[in-house]
């Protein structure tokens, strides 16, 4: 794999919410999100995305799945090819079948995970050397061996890492900002996950803002980490914020929105 094609994409997949995203999983209880806010948070997110150059696709709602709009747990897209992961919340297992239908359109090579343990792609991150995959909640030891093999006939390579056991998923505490920089949380730099990469951590206080994306030639933060986007902007970074507040209430940040590879 290229070490750009880590953070320079061609196109997206997106999903609408679904009207039943009041009843979504969530670690704490913040609220329920403001599905007529959620809607217009959504519609900036791929905005930001298109203007970052991408030719976004933005798939119906899927009402009997109220996280579905969290694109990326179900699937990964990366080398060419697309996988089917195995969520780990049983409420969101039959996400796959959706994620499948629309992925086997859009590639040649469509790869269902063997049905061994779980993934999620909130513990994936592609950085321009290998692949890191986060122990966690929803990610277990044997669906990354599953999913190491597979990734290993695409001629990439895969460590394994644990996530902090107060973290939901790996890149809610970190992501890539250029294919050997990434942006983490102080408690993620600490476990030693990414010795070897240049780190840059976030702000005390704005650890929720370590989930960024890296898009071509901007980054993308979510609103309201004012002290990381400074931070960012002063490492010369070209930085745009969308609103996430909404989504942020089901524990969805801006990587798990969309599906982000190269045509």
């Amino acid at each position: 794999m290229e070490p750009e094609a880590s953070c320079r994409f061609t196109h997206a997949i997106c999903r609408r919410p679904a009207d039943t995203a009041v009843r979504g999983l969530r670690a704490s209880n913040a609220g329920d999100p403001d599905m007529r806010m959620f809607h217009r948070h959504h519609a900036e997110y791929v905005g930001a995305l298109q203007r970052a150059g991408l030719t976004v696709e933005v798939l119906e709602p899927i009402e009997s799945f109220p996280d579905s709009v969290f694109v990326e747990d179900p699937a990964l897209c990366v080398a060419g090819a697309a996988i089917i992961l195995r969520p780990g919340a049983k409420s969101r297992f039959g996400e796959r079948e959706h994620a499948r239908a629309a992925l086997a359109e859009r590639f040649e090579r469509c790869i269902d995970l063997p049905p061994d343990g779980f993934v999620e792609g909130g513990d994936i991150l592609v950085t321009g050397r290998e692949v890191v995959v986060g122990l966690s909640a929803r990610t277990d030891r044997h669906g990354v061996r599953a999913l190491m093999r597979v990734l290993g006939d695409l001629g990439l390579s895969v460590r394994t890492v644990q996530t902090p056991a107060d973290i939901l998923h790996f890149k809610s505490a970190c992501g890539l900002l250029d294919p050997n920089t990434v942006l983490c949380t102080e408690a993620l730099a600490a476990t030693g996950c990414f010795s070897g990469y240049n780190i840059i951590q976030c702000p005390a206080g704005e650890e929720a803002g370590a989930n960024v994306i890296r898009v071509n030639d901007v980054v993308l933060v979510s609103s309201g980490h004012p002290g990381t986007v400074d931070l960012l902007d002063r490492h010369g970074f070209d930085v745009v914020t969308v609103p996430t507040s909404e989504a942020a209430r089901l524990d969805g940040g801006l990587s798990c929105m969309s599906l982000r590879f190269r045509a």
